[in-house]
């Protein structure tokens, strides 16, 4: 297998995560592009031009983080626990948080997108209103987290990464302020291998 991935993006740390956890990464070949300059090796396999995208055995490409993890999870010569419960409550539990996760690193991926733009296309007020968002997201991951089964779920996982990413890309946002819980929360999933050894830098 291949994954066509990039060092700042969130979500191809997610999948990368899954590769550590379920020790798949000798199966797994990580391919570094640069995503806007379109390399026809990633469109060939994402025709949308985006990562992360894993080329599978077959040859065929699989593309969004959350069908990548739940593949990976899934994968035969996986080991480990079960990310994903397949079925229950519990499963829909994880694929919330996991949601949560996915929607909190939208929001911060499209504020760096927008501070990216040249200033006369920046909108104040489409940035304002997705900090606000950003803010509000953030104080549900602590209680979401007490919905989700015991162990470490790909629902954990998922509320890590956008976390880490605020950390390189946001650090004006200070999310730690006034949440301490979830500051010790994230700093020990922090101590995972998986997780540590993914960090962008």
């Amino acid at each position: 297998m291949k994954l066509y991935w990039a060092n700042a993006s969130p979500y191809a740390r997610k999948v990368r995560i899954v590769i550590a956890e379920k020790a798949l990464g000798h199966l797994v070949e990580e391919i570094g592009v640069e995503v806007y300059s379109d390399p026809p090796e990633l469109l060939a396999v994402n025709p949308l031009g985006k990562i992360p995208a894993l080329v599978m055995d077959d040859g065929l490409g699989l593309f969004d983080s959350p069908a990548i993890c739940a593949f990976l999870d899934a994968h035969p010569q996986g080991q480990g626990p079960t990310l994903q419960p397949q079925s229950g409550h519990a499963r829909w539990m994880v694929m919330r948080a996991e949601a949560l996760g996915d929607g909190i690193t939208d929001l911060a991926f499209g504020l760096r997108q927008e501070s990216l733009k040249p200033e006369g296309e920046k909108s104040p007020t489409s940035a304002a209103r997705a900090r606000g968002q950003l803010l509000r997201s953030l104080d549900t991951i602590l209680p979401t987290l007490n919905t989700l089964p015991e162990g470490t779920t790909l629902g954990h996982f998922a509320l890590t990464v956008p976390l880490g990413y605020i950390d390189y890309r946001h650090p004006d946002v200070a999310w730690r302020n006034s949440r301490a819980e979830l500051a010790a929360w994230y700093e020990q999933m922090c101590t995972r291998q998986s997780v540590s050894a993914t960090a962008p830098k």
